[in-house]
Parts: structure tokens; C-alpha cells; sequence
């Protein structure tokens, strides 16, 4: 559906560390890095940070899947680990669908950063 998703930080270090911690839960790892940009995926990279011009995304919803309501759980417990703050801890939406398992993370810029898997 979509080939890759750019977020523009305000702090690159902040950022970049802030991702690699959330999103190690649910298979999604660093692939690149430049010191300006990085790139995660599972293969190939499709989540991608830069820095160097100004900031033009803020209170973007980035929602990442996950395999399974335990990978749910701990992008939730590693995210606020690692700096963001938490938008909806882990559980059923059921005003989403029955079965939709999500949490929500604000990422160091302010951006809603979702997992979900449906159970």
C-alpha cells in the first residue's frame, strides 16, 4: 500500500534511539544510519527519520503491526522506557473492532506512535 513513511525529528539522536528501543519488540530493526537519517524495517527499510531541515511533522499516527498482544505489550513497556509517553496503555479497542489490540506511545516530537495486532 505504501512504500516508505518519513518523519522529520528536531532531535536526531533522541529520536533515532528512541525507535530503535520501541520497535525492537516487534521485529523492526535499524538498517541504516548516516548520522542525519536512519532507516528501520523488517525488509526492506519502510520507517524512516531524517533531521537537517526543519520540522514539519508533528502529530502524525504511525501505526506499526505487531505478531501477537505480548509484542503489543512490550513496544508499550520499551517505548516509555526509552523516553516517550504513554497515549493508551496496552489493551482491547473495542470501539476500533473486537478484536483490535493496541497501545499508543508519544514519540520525543510529539507523534502518536501505535502498535496493533488483532487477536
Amino acid at each position: 500500500m505504501y512504500d516508505h513513511v518519513t518523519l522529520r525529528v528536531s532531535d536526531f539522536a533522541t529520536s533515532r534511539a528512541f525507535y530503535e528501543a520501541a520497535l525492537a519488540p516487534l521485529g523492526i530493526e535499524l538498517r541504516v544510519e548516516d548520522g542525519t537519517s536512519a532507516a528501520f524495517g523488517r525488509r526492506p527499510s519502510s520507517f524512516l527519520l531524517t533531521s537537517g531541515r526543519p520540522v514539519t511533522t508533528r502529530a502524525v499516527h504511525v501505526a506499526f503491526s505487531a505478531s501477537d498482544t505480548s509484542a503489543v505489550d512490550a513496544f508499550h513497556a520499551a517505548a516509555v522506557q526509552a523516553g516517550g509517553t504513554d497515549n493508551g496503555a496496552p489493551g482491547i479497542r473495542g470501539d476500533y473492532a473486537p478484536n483490535y489490540y493496541a497501545a499508543f506511545v508519544l514519540d520525543p516530537d510529539g507523534n502518536n506512535i501505535e502498535a496493533v495486532c488483532r487477536t
